[in-house]
């Protein structure tokens, strides 16, 4: 499995910022293909951390995960981010096992 985990940071207008991302940028993003699962947190990630949002998508493998990236979809997600994501945002992207 792969994951790619992208954290959000708290941009100055959150309630603009979520508005745009539950119902645009998701929208966009899960029809990548390979997509498996797409998960948001709950609530705030620490108080009043850094950060506003973690999105993790799962993939089969890094190689489907790398392809969606590269697809017109993918492509599409990624041009989406400069609409809201004005605060900056990191990105892990990672193969997992299960122990």
């Amino acid at each position: 499995m792969a994951k790619l985990i992208a954290l959000y940071k708290t941009p100055a207008d959150t309630a603009e910022f979520d508005s745009h991302y539950f119902t645009r940028h998701i929208p966009i993003a899960k029809t990548m293909p390979g997509l498996r699962s797409y998960e948001v947190n709950d609530g705030p990630i620490g108080g009043d951390g850094p950060f506003h949002l973690a999105a993790i998508l799962s993939f089969d493998s890094m190689a489907d995960l790398q392809a969606s990236l590269a697809s017109p979809e993918g492509a599409a997600a990624v041009a989406d981010l400069a609409n809201f994501a004005q605060a900056g945002m990191e990105l892990l992207i990672f193969e997992t096992k299960e122990v």
